[in-house]
Formats: C-alpha cells, sequence, structure tokens
C-alpha cells in the first residue's frame, strides 16, 4: 500500500500524530509519501519506506497572500501520478482536505481518482472551521472525504453539532509509543531540576492562550505555599510575557520556576516530574497528558473538550471545571502531600497509557485504510 499523509511540519499534536503514524507505517513496509510545506519535525527521512515531498509557493508581488492551496493541490496531483498511491491521508480540514479534494478533481480529469482519508484534529473544528470564512468549504471538504476520522469522542461530538456532515466519523484515538518512556530517570537527573525535599510541576506546551498560562502559574503559587516545590515550563509561545509579568509580580518565586523552551528530550524531563498541569480551555484529546502519564507522571487538568477520555478523575489525576484554580490547587496539594496515593496514580497513570499505545491504535489505522480502499473501488465497479 501506497498512502499519501498530507499534514502541518510542526511540533503541533496533529503533526506529531501524523508524522508517528507515517514512521510506524513505513516500518510495517508500507510506502509513505509525506507533502508538506517543509520537513516535518520528528521525520526520520533515513527510512527507505519514507518520501518527502516539499510543496515549494512561488513568490508574486501581484498576490497580497501567496496561494498556498494552489500549489498544495498541484503538488499532490503530482504524487499521486508519479508514484501511484493508493490513497491520501489529510490530517487537519484546512488546508489539507480541501486541497485534496481539488487534486482529486484534476485527477479525475485524467481519468483517474484516489480515496481520501481525513482526520480531526481540533482547532480545525473548535476554532478555525467555525469562522464564517472558512465554515463552509470545510464542511465541503469534510463531507467529500471518503473516510472520517477524529482523535475523541469529544471532538466527533463537536464536529457534528458544528457541521453539518454527511457521513459518519469514526473515533481513532491519538496514540503514544510507551517504549520512547520507558527508560527510568535516574536521582542525579532530577538533582538538577530540585532538591531531594522538593516535588517537581511540570507545563508542556506552545504557550497560546488557550493553555491558560495563567492558571499554571497561580496554581503554582498556592501549591507552593504549602508543598515544597519547583515548576517547569517547557514551550514557547505568545503567552510568554505573562510568565515574566508574574515573576515581577512574585519575586520570591522567580528560583523556584525554570523555563526550558523547547527541548529535544522531553521525555526525560516529564519522567523527573511529580505532576503535570494542564488547565487548559480547549483540548480535543490532550496528548501533551498522554505523554505525561506514559512518563508516569499524573495529571491535574481542566474538564476540557477529550481530556476526560485520557485522564480519569481519582486515578490518573484529578479534574476541575476550566478557570476553577483553587479546585485544581487542592487536587495538587492532597496528591503531592501523600506519598502512597502519588505512587499509586503513577501507576495508574502508566497503565492508562497503555491503552492508547502505538501498537494498539496502528492496527485500527491499517484496517481503516484498507476498508477505505475497497469501499473506493466497490462504488467505481457499481458506475462501470
Amino acid at each position: 500500500m501506497k498512502i499519501g499523509i498530507l499534514c502541518y511540519p510542526t511540533y503541533g499534536g496533529s503533526g506529531i500524530v501524523a508524522t508517528e503514524l507515517g514512521m510506524s507505517l513505513a516500518d510495517k513496509g508500507f510506502e509513505v509519501h509525506f507533502i508538506s510545506s517543509a520537513l516535518p519535525a520528528r521525520l526520520d527521512v533515513t527510512n527507505p519506506n519514507i518520501f518527502f515531498h516539499k510543496v515549494n509557493v512561488q513568490t508574486y508581488p501581484l498576490f497580497q497572500y501567496q496561494p498556498y492551496d494552489i500549489a498544495l493541490s498541484s503538488m499532490i496531483y503530482r504524487v499521486v501520478n508519479l508514484y501511484k498511491l493508493d490513497i491520501l491521508h489529510a490530517h487537519y480540514a484546512i488546508p489539507y482536505a480541501y486541497a485534496a479534494f481539488t487534486a482529486k478533481q484534476m485527477l479525475k480529469a485524467d481519468n483517474k481518482d484516489i480515496p481520501l482519508v481525513t482526520t480531526l484534529h481540533g482547532t480545525d473544528i473548535t476554532l478555525v472551521g467555525q469562522h464564517p470564512s472558512y465554515k463552509h468549504a470545510v464542511e465541503f471538504s469534510i463531507n467529500q472525504s471518503d473516510t472520517i476520522t477524529s482523535v475523541s469522542e469529544s471532538l466527533k461530538k463537536d464536529t457534528l453539532q458544528f457541521f453539518d456532515i454527511q457521513k459518519d466519523i469514526q473515533v481513532i484515538n491519538n496514540f503514544i509509543d510507551n517504549s520512547v518512556f520507558d527508560e527510568e530517570g535516574n536521582a542525579c537527573q532530577r538533582k538538577q531540576f530540585a532538591n531531594d525535599d522538593e516535588k517537581i510541576l511540570i507545563h508542556v506546551s506552545n504557550l497560546r492562550p488557550v493553555k491558560r498560562i495563567q492558571d499554571v502559574l497561580e496554581i503554582f503559587k498556592n501549591v507552593n505555599k504549602k508543598v515544597k516545590s519547583k515548576l517547569i515550563i517547557i514551550g514557547e509561545g505568545p503567552e510568554m510575557e505573562k510568565i515574566s509579568e508574574f515573576m515581577e509580580n512574585n519575586p520570591e518565586l522567580i528560583g523556584e520556576i525554570k523555563l526550558l523552551g523547547k527541548v529535544n528530550d522531553l521525555y526525560r524531563i516529564l519522567q523527573l516530574s511529580d505532576v503535570f498541569l494542564l488547565p487548559s480551555e480547549q483540548e480535543s484529546f490532550g496528548l501533551a497528558a498522554l505523554e505525561a502519564m506514559a512518563a508516569r507522571t499524573p495529571v491535574i487538568s481542566s474538564n476540557a473538550g477529550g481530556i476526560p477520555e485520557v485522564n480519569i478523575q481519582g486515578e490518573t489525576g484529578f479534574l476541575a471545571e476550566i478557570g476553577n484554580v483553587e479546585a485544581m490547587s487542592n487536587y495538587c496539594i492532597k496528591l503531592l502531600s501523600d506519598e502512597k496515593l502519588l505512587e499509586e496514580m503513577k501507576k495508574n497513570a502508566k497503565a492508562q497509557a497503555i491503552h492508547f499505545d502505538l501498537k494498539n491504535i496502528l492496527p485500527i489505522y491499517i484496517e481503516m485504510y484498507q476498508n477505505t480502499i475497497a469501499k473506493f473501488e466497490e462504488a467505481k465497479y457499481k458506475e462501470v
């Protein structure tokens, strides 16, 4: 099977899932072609079954905004023709499902066609896709897909609520490769971040407003009054200024907060942490929480979106209403003050992560591809 994967090249959840999925498929012997504006961040191009096709946009002074969608559609058309792909998989409705539909129309003009799978990841539905400038195009391109999947039941529900979708949506959860997190962190590494009598709280995100970094800081402030602790923040983004302002207003905590920016070995730091904070306003799935749990780190989170499908209340951590800093603080203090409870939740977190292991999810994707191709070919036969 030859699979074309269309995705963003960034560290965002959709790009990570698309890249990890493609590499796992390549390891199974499938030929995988990535089509994107840049080399995806985690993509291993040394695998002989992986191909990367960069979408180049020619700059013309005439255009105020360069027509990336047109260049993307043209590249999809070329790659399908040159490499005889069997199926296309668009990760994110905008612009990939829309561009893939245009490419399919170009192929039909040559008496060719190819099935299209569209996976909905989050803000393509809950934020960007609902804007009047995009909504009808998003709805149309989703309905033109041969198979539609979403990464959580919550996102499926949101999609059906906000769009008139004429086809079934199959939920295939995001996944984690637990083997990456199996290596134990050591005490020496932990001492780089905290003393033996201190707990480590951690937050990882792109620091957008939806991640509610102010809540993270306030939770830590409350916890630090009761439990000796350090806060590690990993990531970069527009809310960094709020962190600086918080430190200016709380100078006593400057030495207790460590900003690490983007890191490559995230799992090693997660393994050293005691609690992962995720008070997000919206999460379609909560991949960051799943990564923390794979590293045996319990999660204190909001109950937004698909997070409750990952973080189980009272078992792998605790959940509270969005913005309820007091409740999340109290949960955190309770957990960090009870070593027996903390150790139990660490074990439960790892067990929950195993349910979302790559080994369990990959066969579902492969079966979905095979079923999509079979139904597509059957429909073509009936037309003849």
